[in-house]
């Protein structure tokens, strides 16, 4: 059987031939995928990113974006506290802050590919160690600024340190121990400072920094005045005595030595074995009457080189010290002072003015005329 197969006239094949091409543009046929829908290749991390610098307050944190495949590409930065966005923190250096504290801090970069097609990458950093208070340094000591006196104010200086503290506290220490209520940048001698080294204590904070305690260098709390004149004292008694005598020697020494006493002044006792410039009695009462007719057996006296304390008077005090609630040791102070600023040369005092100190050489042991009890000598005796 014979087939006859009709060609298409040429125009017709012109038609087909360039349909063809056209699908083949367009990739329609089977097989020829279309570039515009083929799916981007992903921007892969070969090395993570890097956060370098010290984990301390204040420092700053410098992220590098570590090494991609493809390399072509631009990063955006965002940094994490704890695993949380920080807020607005983009840029690739970041300053360590006070809310960072105790957290740890990553970055996180996100790169997109340079070669037009989209293509993205996201990394994030190792950790760092959870963040740092500051070191506060100190560039210059705290003093004790002022004369170093009983009765005399001196003031703290706060120290220079490498940031301003935001707040400074003091503590004021004699021989190393703290002094009760002391904890002003200024500090009144007091009596029990004398002889001893002072110094002080001085905390300092500033926002972000370790809070740092630091002493200044002692000072030696002297008298009010240097030693202008020693007089040396013996120690007897009269009568019968039952009252310790070793105490009653202790502490009329102390009496002796205390700064709002006589010393006050410049005048330094010397306790001898014997002899001296005076002699310190303590007598019987009924034996007082022996040293003078103007001694009474009820008080205390001075007669010529002879301080003579009443025994009964040492003992028990007085009615009107004791009515007034005052101490036996104060009543011991003011009797041994009394009766030795006589020998002093100092004679009877009144009261100034109500309500005043009573001037030691007053005769407190019978009243104060208005007046307040008060065991020492004042500042206008003194002179």
């Amino acid at each position: 059987m014979t087939y006859r197969v009709r060609m298409p006239r040429p125009e017709t094949a012109r038609v087909l031939a360039a349909g063809l091409a056209v699908l083949l543009a367009l990739g329609l046929l089977v097989g020829a995928p279309s570039p515009a829908r083929a799916a981007a290749a992903p921007v892969t991390s070969t090395s993570p990113p890097v956060v370098s610098g010290a984990a301390t307050w204040g420092e700053p944190l410098t992220a590098t974006a570590g090494t991609w495949d493809p390399p072509g590409v631009t990063a955006a930065y965002r940094w994490l506290r704890s695993g949380r966005p920080v807020p607005g923190a983009t840029a690739a250096v970041y300053r360590l802050g006070t809310a960072d504290l105790g957290h740890r801090v990553q970055v996180e970069v996100v790169v997109t590919s340079t070669d037009g097609s989209g293509a993205t990458g996201r990394a994030v950093s190792a950790p760092t160690a959870p963040v740092a208070r500051a070191d506060q340094r100190l560039r210059r000591a705290p003093r004790v600024v002022g004369d170093a006196r009983f009765g005399r104010t001196v003031r703290a200086t706060a120290g220079r340190w490498t940031t301003t503290p935001d707040w400074v506290r003091y503590r004021w220490l004699r021989a190393g121990r703290p002094v009760p209520g002391a904890r002003g940048p200024r500090y009144t001698l007091r009596p029990d400072d004398v002889g001893r080294r002072l110094r002080v204590e001085v905390t300092a904070r500033a926002e972000g920094h370790r809070t740092v305690t630091v002493r200044s260098a002692p000072v030696r709390v002297e008298h009010r005045v240097g030693v202008r004149r020693t007089v040396t004292y013996s120690v007897t008694t009269r009568g019968r005595v039952s009252a310790d005598l070793g105490a009653f020697r202790r502490l009329a020494q102390q009496t002796y030595d205390d700064p709002r006493g006589w010393r006050g002044m410049g005048v330094r006792f010397r306790p001898v074995r014997s002899g001296g410039s005076f002699t310190l009695v303590l007598a019987e009462a009924s034996t007082l009457p022996s040293y003078s007719r103007a001694c009474s057996t009820q008080w205390s006296c001075r007669v010529g080189r002879y301080v003579v304390i009443n025994q009964t008077r040492w003992q028990h005090a007085s009615p009107a010290w004791n009515g007034a609630r005052r101490s036996l040791r104060d009543y011991r102070h003011m009797v041994v002072n009394h009766e030795t600023g006589h020998w002093l040369g100092r004679g009877h005092a009144s009261c100034p003015r109500p309500g005043a100190l009573a001037p030691v050489m007053q005769q407190q042991s019978k009243g104060t005329q208005g007046c307040r009890l008060n065991p020492w000598p004042t500042l206008g005796e003194l002179r």
